[in-house]
């Protein structure tokens, strides 16, 4: 039967890191994020994992990338700054694809910032914080049970697409505690592995595009390098083997977009204005579009669950045909840049930000609504 505990955002992560089968945990605490660490210290012990404190983020993200490669279901945890460190790794896992996770619970930055302040000013850093043309999945969770359903589903897409997947969460849904429903045994996706090890080339791949990599040590011979590589694994500096490996990363998510990207829209077949969001945001924009409702205002929204990758034709539908686009962020305005590639100038986009580190409230959304005249 399922249950419902009583969480915390960040202990609703390692909880589902662990049902997904999570069993190596690499990391260093860093506020906001460091009761990850805690719980899978505790936790890893009694299913017979691995958890390390590892010495900066650099370390923690090649130890899992290591972990992986070996066939271990991995996860790190992080914030703004430990993410920064972590790109050129996150980069070197694109490029080997390696099936790793990674929790960023943004803060207020840049720099050191205010650790202790929610932000969403990591939007950009994970999808273009690394190098080079690159692609992941990246999931944004606006609640206490998300952040337990979305670690299972994060878990799962890396393996079945052999890619980092990166869970943008944030201080404040870090931190907050909710009851959640954890069921007896949660879906779960194993890595597709070679069958045999005669002919067995590392990166050949079927019309799914995602290679069957054997794990390291297994008896397959298995080649990972951050260079441009052939269907062997070894380095090439062939121009047409470059072109089609990049190609390759790329539609490898771009060809599965139904089954990866989620969205929420709520409303949106008559309204008038349309609220796009993720994260903590969306939980304000929630309350002022049913309280705009009770007001005779046709406000409808649309919640980003999968912010990356991101999909205009996708967008474009699930918006409806408001005339008038609100975005809301907790950043100087970051995703309003997406919406407005998106909608061009067919619609009127406005942003909404809010960079003092305190969260966009209803009250703040339904007072700009009506000085804007929207």
């Amino acid at each position: 039967m399922p249950r419902i505990a009583l969480m915390q955002g960040n202990e609703a992560v390692a909880e589902g890191a662990l049902a997904a089968g999570v069993r190596f945990y690499a990391g260093y605490p860093i506020t906001p994020s460091s009761e990850v660490a805690e719980v899978m210290a505790r936790r890893m012990p009694q299913v017979q994992g691995v958890f390390i404190q590892m010495e900066d983020e650099i370390a923690s993200i090649m130890a899992i990338v290591g972990a992986s490669l070996a066939g271990k279901k991995v996860l790190t945890a992080t914030s703004g700054p430990g993410f920064s460190l972590m790109q050129e790794g996150l980069g070197y896992a694109c490029m080997i694809e390696a099936p790793i996770v990674i929790l960023d619970s943004m803060r207020y930055g840049p720099s050191t910032g205010m650790p202790t302040k929610v932000s969403q000013m990591d939007l950009m850093q994970s999808r273009w914080g690394t190098h080079g043309d690159h692609w992941l999945i990246v999931y944004s969770p606006s609640s206490v049970q998300e952040s337990y359903d979305l670690t299972i589903r994060a878990v799962n897409m890396a393996e079945k697409y052999r890619t980092p997947v990166v869970i943008l969460s944030d201080e404040t849904i870090s931190h907050l505690r909710e009851p959640i429903t954890i069921a007896d045994v949660s879906p779960t996706v194993d890595r597709r592995l070679p069958a045999e090890r005669a002919g067995y080339l590392p990166y050949k791949t079927d019309a799914t595009l995602v290679p069957a990599i054997a794990n390291v040590g297994t008896g397959f011979r298995t080649s990972f390098t951050g260079l441009v590589h052939s269907d062997t694994g070894f380095q090439t500096a062939n121009g047409h083997v470059a072109e089609a490996l990049i190609t390759r990363l790329r539609d490898k998510l771009l060809s599965k977009l139904d089954d990866i990207i989620e969205l929420e829209a709520d409303r949106v077949e008559d309204a008038d204005i349309t609220f796009i969001s993720f994260g903590i945001t969306a939980r304000g924009v929630a309350e002022a579009v049913d309280v705009l409702r009770t007001r005779g205002k046709k406000a409808g929204s649309l919640r980003l669950v999968t912010l990356f990758p991101f999909s205009d034709d996708r967008i474009r539908k699930a918006a409806g045909n408001a005339p008038t686009i609100v975005v809301p962020e907790l950043n100087s305005g970051q995703l309003v840049l997406l919406i407005k590639r998106v909608f061009g100038d067919s619609r009127r986009i406005v942003p909404l930000n809010k960079v003092n580190g305190d969260l966009i409230s209803p009250a703040d959304i339904l007072n700009f609504v009506a000085e804007e005249k929207l």
